[in-house]
């Protein structure tokens, strides 16, 4: 017993020697098993049994899969077996991409060989890696799917078109705030003949004006299911790759400069397979969403402060677009989109789920004819409505059967509006009440008295903000750009960015007014109200 003692208490001094002399050195240097290594000490050599070397490699590999990245570090330096497997189990990697990394990509890949999804993001103060570092990545990861490009303005034409030379089977795709051009796009395109995912944000290299090199179709066409484009001077260039991907399923369009009522009718006369479409404060009339509605597959639509669309467009969509069944409009208080435009939406979208109105004043008239043909409406979210008050919301707790989440923002309902969902819509499971000035504690209090089940959410003391239309009742699916790389390395891998503020002078280039976006936030905070509205039917 005192031998067994003295053998664990020798392994714990063992194991924290080596932890010690560890934290001053970056665990991404890599490491030959017939290499000493003060990183790495087995610490199985002191005498004790090594119970884990029954287990096959695969099996470790799968259990560090399941542990945070942190965790995983750490593991990686309990041996010399352990620090191979990490090595060659870690698929996602994501890399502080300044001027000094070049000099251990050689070493940082020679031991992560199997990564398959590449993150690559410099700080906006700093020199990022250039062309070189970017062609030694490519020779290191031939097998890469995914790849983010985040503030390398170092990386040009030629350094794209090598990589993309040697990643052939690349699958995803998105940069922002980068200085290569049209070139280095184009030779993406045409040697990446498995892309699927294309996302770009502010392209410097993009020339301005008519004389914008065109981008696109090239191979990748074929296999292109989903692009976004945001904050592009002369995004229109990427017209020719969105009319010729066939099988393009979701198109983005956030904050892109010039007309695309045109571009919106090639597309829509070429491209038949659309079923998401987001257009965020662009140049877009009911020209364009008259376009859209020849897209009959049609299931998801984001209309966001797009002033010069009416309810005649709107109605053409419904008319046509008869499997729409996620609706988000933000009106920007132009009330140019009402009653007519719903009523037709109601009348034509029977599997509408999920709709989100914001500076848009709904009636009881439009609000009926949602809750009667609108049967699978589960999601609600009614912002900075002025027409929104306790009638409207007794009407929506007395028709509106299969309704399981409701937001209401800044809109003129009380108590007694809340007294109403007491008793009405029965699959009711979450209520997020915020800036109702006439909501009091006590009503929210009653309805989860009345109804335990229903998570109730009142935040009614908030400062109001300038911009009216603003709202973060629910969470933005667009993200899908969403899905982050979070698996890092230690030492100068690591990652510590800081968010700065954009430009004033893109802002002005593009209009743009200050203040809070409604809809880029929209349904951001689901999560704190029980999850996102997209996790269901998605």
């Amino acid at each position: 017993m005192g031998q067994s003692a003295s053998t664990t208490t020798a392994v714990q001094n063992h194991i924290h020697h080596s932890r010690s002399k560890s934290r001053s050195t970056g665990v991404i240097s890599p490491m030959k098993e017939n290499e000493d290594s003060e990183d790495v000490i087995d610490v199985f050599e002191v005498g004790e049994f090594d119970y884990s070397s029954n287990i096959p490699d695969e099996c470790v590999a799968s259990i560090f899969q399941s542990l945070s990245s942190g965790d995983r570090k750490r593991c990686s330096l309990v041996c010399r077996r352990w620090f191979r497997i990490e090595g060659q189990s870690r698929h996602r990697l994501s890399l502080n991409a300044q001027s000094d990394l070049a000099s251990v990509i050689p070493s940082i890949f020679s031991r992560f060989d199997s990564v398959t999804k590449l993150a690559l993001k410099c700080d906006r103060r700093s020199t990022s890696i250039g062309d070189d570092a970017l062609v030694l990545i490519s020779q290191g990861c031939r097998n890469l799917t995914r790849l983010k490009l985040r503030t390398c303005r170092e990386i040009t034409d030629a350094g794209i078109e090598a990589f993309a030379k040697n990643c052939t089977g690349l699958k995803k795709l998105s940069c922002g705030l980068c200085s290569f051009g049209a070139k280095g796009m184009n030779a993406v395109l045409d040697n990446c003949s498995s892309l699927e995912e294309l996302s770009v944000k502010r392209l410097r290299g993009i020339t301005d004006g008519a004389a914008a090199e065109p981008i696109g179709p090239g191979i990748a066409a074929a296999s292109l299911g989903v692009i976004c484009l945001k904050e592009l001077y002369n995004g229109q260039c990427f017209g020719p790759l969105i009319i010729g991907s066939k099988n393009l399923r979701t198109l983005k369009l956030f904050r892109c400069s010039g007309d695309w009522d045109r571009l919106l009718e090639a597309i829509a006369d070429q491209v038949s397979e659309v079923v998401e479409v987001h257009l965020e404060r662009l140049q877009v009339s009911d020209i364009g969403l008259a376009a859209l509605s020849k897209c009959s597959n049609l299931e998801i639509l984001h209309l966001v402060k797009t002033p010069e669309c009416t309810n005649f467009g709107l109605v053409a969509v419904a008319e046509h677009c008869k499997l729409l069944r996620k609706l988000h409009i933000d009106g920007w208080k132009t009330n140019r989109i009402s009653d007519e435009g719903l009523i037709s939406v109601a009348k034509h979208c029977p599997n509408l789920q999920e709709l989100v109105l914001i500076g848009v004043n709904p009636t009881r008239a439009s609000l009926e004819k949602l809750a009667a043909n609108c049967l699978n409406l589960e999601r609600l979210a009614l912002c900075g409505s002025d027409t929104v008050g306790d009638p409207e919301l007794s009407c929506i707790a007395a028709k509106c059967i299969a309704l399981r989440k409701l937001c209401i923002k800044s809109c003129p309902v009380s108590d007694q509006g809340m007294e109403a969902l007491a008793s009405g819509c029965p699959n009711l499971v979450k209520v997020k009440v915020k800036k109702c000035r006439l909501v009091t504690s006590e009503a929210a209090d009653r309805l989860r008295t009345t109804r335990g089940s229903l998570a109730v959410n009142l935040d009614a003391n908030e400062p109001e903000i300038p911009d009216a239309s603003t709202s973060d009742c629910v969470a933005n699916e667009v993200g899908q750009e969403n899905r982050q790389m979070a698996s890092q390395v230690g030492g100068s891998a690591n990652i510590a960015l800081s968010n700065t503020g954009r430009s004033n002078s893109f802002k002005a280039r593009l209009g743009l007014i200050t203040g809070r976006n409604l809809m880029a936030c929209t349904f951001r905070r689901w999560s704190s109200f029980g999850g996102s509205f997209s996790s269901r039917n998605n």
